[in-house]
């Protein structure tokens, strides 16, 4: 398949495409909440560049990540699908094999693929420590040529995973990953090359630690407050760094950059994370799904901002449809949609699918202004309410709005069966999971990585779990 969908590329890069292909950068933060940018009017954190970025750009004020928390998003992300569809319902969880992804399809397409930063996607917990190269799920696995990468959440001074081979870096996570992911973007466009390049970031993710001067301008906050937004500037400030990068390069205009968030945001943070939504991240209220969420493409986006619902999952289908890439990259069974016409200024007057969610024992079905939340999919209790008139999802309308909950929890209902069914791999040309996936664990208890111990309880992100190991 994967050969097949390469030659179909290059057919389509000589003919179609041509030479006005955009180059595509995906950025994610971790944890970052919807209400945490100077955009939204933060009380305490300015975000400069994220303002000019929103302010050149298509601005999504209701943008949904994935799920509720980060691997799930990020599968989402790579499929155009619901994460529980991918074998990803939770943090942690492998990737299938299985499924296709979109740095497959870029590839394919003759486009340079490069994965810098968290990866969280090879069925390991805790603080990011190296992929190895032989790793069955690394980024290399699916579709990236080039990856400098840690399993999960990373900070300062990060030891990280050259396609296999560990380098220790100095710095700020954020500058690391941001300059790393430059150097792929320049490499490609002196081999006259166009790039996707994914940039996934492990702020401002726990443990938090920014440096003196980015911390300075919170002194009136708690200590670890002063810490997670110290990250957020450091954060922001390589937004700048990327985006001045792409302008010496000289190919800012005609490089698509989409910015979200992996989840909603934290809630012992202060001030508050998530711009005055209900809930957090680990829950499928608002603020724990909805995120911030920005396109930058000077060739083609004029500045804008859209109140109507998108989502991760509209991330692989909007550039499938871009690049005009071959019927077969993706499965037959989306939950996104091209936003292509969008970033023309052909925005609908409602969004066309409806937006489900899966996340432990709870659901949630977002339809345009409506949406439909299930608190307990073992029990079947929902609730409704309207994301415009009411955005603290304060007001239960199901009694009130019969026909519409009626409708809704149908729709939400079907959807789930569906998606029951590829949680069993009937979306497959196997019709089944093939299997293989590694179980989900901690890297404390892969026996790959105990050669790294000792060394490791020297490194202070890597000792509290060391030290919690279980012999």
């Amino acid at each position: 398949m994967v050969r097949e969908l390469m030659m179909a590329g290059l057919v389509l890069a000589g003919s179609v495409l041509g030479a006005e292909r955009p180059n595509v950068v995906l950025v994610m933060t971790d944890d970052q909440g919807w209400g945490q940018t100077g955009y939204y009017g933060h009380p305490v954190l300015k975000t400069p560049n994220l303002d000019a970025m929103a302010a050149n750009g298509l601005r999504f004020d209701r943008f949904y990540a994935g799920s509720a928390v980060c691997s799930p998003t990020r599968a989402s992300v790579l499929t155009g699908r619901s994460p529980v569809r991918t074998g990803v319902p939770s943090h942690g969880h492998a990737l299938r094999k299985q499924e296709k992804t979109i740095a497959v399809a870029m590839k394919a397409a003759g486009y340079a693929t490069g994965h810098f930063g968290k990866w969280h996607l090879n069925g390991l917990r805790g603080p990011g420590v190296p992929v190895l190269g032989d790793d069955s799920h690394s980024p290399g696995q699916f579709g990236f040529e080039e990856w400098l990468t840690v399993t999960n959440f990373f900070d300062r001074d990060p030891l990280m995973s050259r396609m296999g081979k560990f380098e220790e870096f100095k710095g700020d996570s954020s500058a690391v990953i941001v300059n790393e992911a430059l150097g792929f973007m320049k490499r490609s466009v002196e081999a006259k090359k166009p790039f996707f390049t994914v940039i996934w970031d492990g702020s401002p993710h726990v443990p938090w630690v920014a440096s003196e001067e980015d911390r300075a301008g919170f002194a009136e906050l708690s200590e670890p407050s002063q810490h997670h937004y110290g990250e957020l500037v450091a954060f922001d400030r390589s937004v700048g760094v990327l985006r001045a990068g792409l302008r010496e390069m000289g190919v800012a205009e005609n490089t698509l950059v989409w910015f979200c968030s992996d989840n909603g945001g934290l809630p012992k943070v202060t001030p508050e994370s998530v711009g005055g939504l209900r809930g957090n991240k680990g829950s499928v209220w608002e603020g724990g799904i909805r995120v911030p969420g920005i396109i930058e493409w000077p060739a083609v986006v004029k500045p804008a901002v859209t109140e109507l619902p998108a989502c991760t999952m509209d991330i692989f289908p909007t550039v499938a449809d871009v690049l005009e890439l071959p019927e077969g990259v993706m499965a037959e069974k989306l939950d996104g949609v091209s936003l292509k016409k969008w970033l023309r200024g052909k925005r609908p007057v409602k969004r066309k699918r409806e937006i489900g969610f899966i996340y432990a024992k709870a659901g949630a079905y977002v339809d345009n202004e409506m949406k439909l939340v299930c608190t307990n999919l073992e029990k079947g209790t929902f609730e409704l309410y309207d994301l415009v008139a009411d955005k603290k999802e304060a007001k239960d309308l199901a009694e009130e709005k019969p026909e519409v909950f009626k409708k809704m929890k149908k729709g939400f209902l079907a959807w789930k069966a569906a998606v029951d069914a590829s949680v069993a791999g009937k979306d497959y040309p196997e019709g089944k999971v093939n299997g293989g996936e590694p179980v989900s664990k901690r890297w404390s208890a892969d026996e790959r990585y105990e050669e790294y111990f000792e060394e490791w309880k020297k490194r202070w992100e890597y000792a509290g779990e060391l030290r919690k190991r279980k012999k």
